[in-house]
């Protein structure tokens, strides 16, 4: 099976998985699977978080993600657990499309690695 397909395929699994754990069965759009993967990785799940606070795990996230393909690396956790990361490589110019797979991509061998989809 090609690359593509394989891709279409786990992420439409892992946004059925998502979508009924937490959306109640309506589809989830990538920013919150995003934002679900910064939440994940500050591990502070019984919290409201405020605005900005968002912005945040959704950076933290997109860094995560980015990071096994060697344009983030991670430094440390601050005094209130957050994770902080440095660039390591500045990313390419990519289209809209372009970075919607990548982004995608990243989502998929993020959840693979955790053992959520296969």
């Amino acid at each position: 099976m090609s690359r593509d397909i394989v891709l279409k395929e786990r992420w439409g699994l892992l946004v059925d998985k998502l979508s009924a754990k937490f959306s109640d069965g309506d589809p989830l759009e990538l920013d919150a699977i995003i934002y679900l993967v910064g939440v994940q990785e500050l591990g502070q799940y019984q919290r409201a978080y405020k605005k900005d606070e968002k912005v945040n795990l959704m950076h933290i996230a997109i860094c995560r993600l980015l990071e096994p393909y060697g344009y983030y690396e991670f430094d440390f956790f601050d005094d209130d657990g957050w994770p902080h990361y440095s660039i390591k490589e500045e990313l390419p110019p990519l289209k809209a499309g372009e970075q919607t797979v990548l982004m995608k991509e990243a989502i998929v061998n993020y959840f693979v690695e955790k053992q959520f989809i296969t």
